[in-house]
């Protein structure tokens, strides 16, 4: 059914949505079920609505203006809603579901649960595509404006219309390469504290519990080195003496490496790691469906089968 407005056909929201989602008319037209010349013309007639270009070629791509990016999460909160408008009674048809679903989540996620979770998807809903996206090294209104659909992981948003979860409790532990000197004997704050260390942190910070907990004993540690991501810090510790952090969910991760995982001789604080998310999806059920294998998997993957206990007290750092 076509809604129209002064002559403007609301429709035109859905297709501008997905066209910033693909940045690609062709990519578009599939999602859409349409042939590649109707969405050409339809980009037009969003073009001649909105007075801007709203994709242009950049070499072989095409990039979406600034006009665009600025309006994409408005666009993408109204086709949200109007979704949730007409759903049929709170269900949804998985196996007919066509849609993209975009995650905020540091990569370590995607890397320990992405092969349970996509597995899942292609049974349930194989029309559905997840995108992740990286936390950013700033914070933001992600969830309000659209930008994301879930965030999962440690949530530190102060937003207050934000709807939280938690779903376990996970705890840091040191890594360092096979035969590092550190593992020579018992290791204590002292002995941890006086090896070079690299953190864990997407705005580049270098100081966090593990530095409270060691001020309380009189000690500091020398931070030489900050990295955005996990799997960055573990080959950076494969081929050095350096000292760093993992948590007991990563050790997948640290496994494959042959990298060695030890407790911290510190009383450090618990990760909480939940998901959040806009409380315009609260009636939408695929949103429902998709924050169910987040918590299912939660469940499964749970370090230490703490799901569900009360939420802890969110530590500084990330």
């Amino acid at each position: 059914m076509r809604v129209t407005q002064s002559g403007l056909d609301l429709n035109l929201l859905v297709a501008l949505d997905v066209l910033l989602d693909e940045c690609s008319v062709s990519g578009a037209a599939a999602r859409l079920h349409l042939s590649e010349p109707a969405m050409s013309r339809t980009l037009g007639r969003i073009r001649r609505a909105l007075g801007d270009p709203v994709l242009v070629r950049a070499g072989r791509a095409m990039v979406p203006t600034p006009h665009a990016l600025a309006i994409h999460g408005e666009v993408r909160a109204v086709v949200e809603r109007a979704r949730g408008v007409f759903l049929s009674g709170g269900k949804v048809d998985l196996r007919a579901l066509s849609r993209t679903f975009t995650v905020l989540a540091q990569d370590t996620l995607a890397a320990v649960s992405g092969p349970a979770l996509f597995a899942r998807i292609a049974r349930e809903a194989p029309g559905v595509r997840l995108r992740f996206l990286m936390e950013s090294h700033v914070d933001g209104p992600f969830l309000r404006e659209g930008a994301a659909d879930l965030e999962v992981g440690v949530i530190d948003t102060r937003s207050p219309e934000v709807r939280r979860e938690h779903l376990y409790a996970d705890r840091m532990l040191g890594v360092v390469r096979p035969g590092h000197p550190l593992l020579d004997g018992e290791v204590t704050p002292a002995r941890f504290a006086a090896h070079d260390h690299v953190t864990v942190s997407r705005r580049g910070r270098t100081r966090g519990p593990v530095d409270t907990a060691l001020a309380e004993l009189g000690l500091s540690r020398r931070v030489v080195a900050s990295v955005g991501t996990l799997p960055s810090s573990l080959f950076i510790l494969l081929g050095s003496d350096l000292v760093g952090l993992t948590s007991l969910r990563a050790r997948p991760l640290t496994e494959p490496l042959g990298l060695r995982t030890f407790e911290v001789p510190l009383p450090l604080p618990p990760l909480p790691f939940g998901m959040a998310w806009h409380p315009r999806h609260d009636a939408d059920p695929a949103h429902a469906w998709l924050r169910q294998c987040f918590r299912e998997l939660a469940r499964e993957e749970s370090p230490e089968g703490d799901a569900g206990k009360p939420l802890f007290p969110v530590p500084p750092g990330g």
